[in-house]
């Protein structure tokens, strides 16, 4: 059985300007691009598109690695970088059951919301606690770290508002400065300094990276 490649690429925040170049070249010359539809469209070159909604997702990277396994390159597109919160554990998982070989996988990286929204608060985020709860409800693994001194990045798991009243419940100081990155590189980015009680009282899109001083 002739055995193909899989690319699973990295597409940054959003914006098509913070796509690496060997994303795109990758994306050109690769039989099948996987994504979401919002991702597909950042490229201009792609031969067969196959697009899905959340609750197509696990079916469509089935999809792609049995194309893979048929023989043909195929690129996986992931928002941001493909190691955090995004389809790399999913994609290993199904390709190991699908027993297509590891050493045809090449991992593009992207860049993350969460080094764009240090980037623009100038934050040194490798002394940062950095976390996600993307798809996670145990968001009480927060607290350990709240209080260490460190500056927290978190993408959260729901509503950003919920995660402030989260905090709020288990003690945090209802005046503690807290930055909301939304939609980071589109034309509507928004980014909103206040305090923890005031976004407790906010409301802000899915897209937003929670930084908590």
């Amino acid at each position: 059985m002739q055995t193909g490649k899989i690319f699973i690429i990295g597409i940054g925040p959003g914006a098509s300007e913070y796509l690496t170049k060997k994303a795109i070249d990758t994306v050109k010359t690769s039989d099948y691009t996987i994504g979401s539809t919002r991702a597909i469209e950042l490229f201009d070159d792609v031969q067969n598109k196959i697009a899905f909604n959340v609750k197509e997702l696990l079916e469509k990277l089935n999809e792609g690695v049995q194309l893979a396994c048929n023989g043909n390159t195929v690129s996986i597109l992931s928002t941001g970088d493909p190691g955090f919160s995004g389809v790399l554990n999913t994609v290993l998982r199904i390709s190991k059951e699908k027993e297509f070989p590891n050493e045809n996988i090449e991992v593009i990286p992207g860049i993350s919301s969460l080094q764009l929204a240090a980037a623009k608060c100038h934050i040194q985020w490798d002394n940062a606690n950095v976390m996600t709860f993307h798809g996670r409800e145990n968001i009480e693994d927060i607290l350990p770290v709240i209080n260490n001194g460190k500056t927290t990045i978190a993408l959260p798991s729901r509503k950003v508002k919920d995660m402030a009243q989260f905090l709020l419940d288990h003690g945090v100081e209802e005046n503690r400065k807290v930055v909301v990155c939304e939609r980071l590189s589109y034309p509507d980015e928004n980014i909103v300094e206040a305090t923890l009680k005031d976004i407790a009282q906010s409301e802000f899109t899915y897209m937003c990276i929670m930084i908590i001083y």
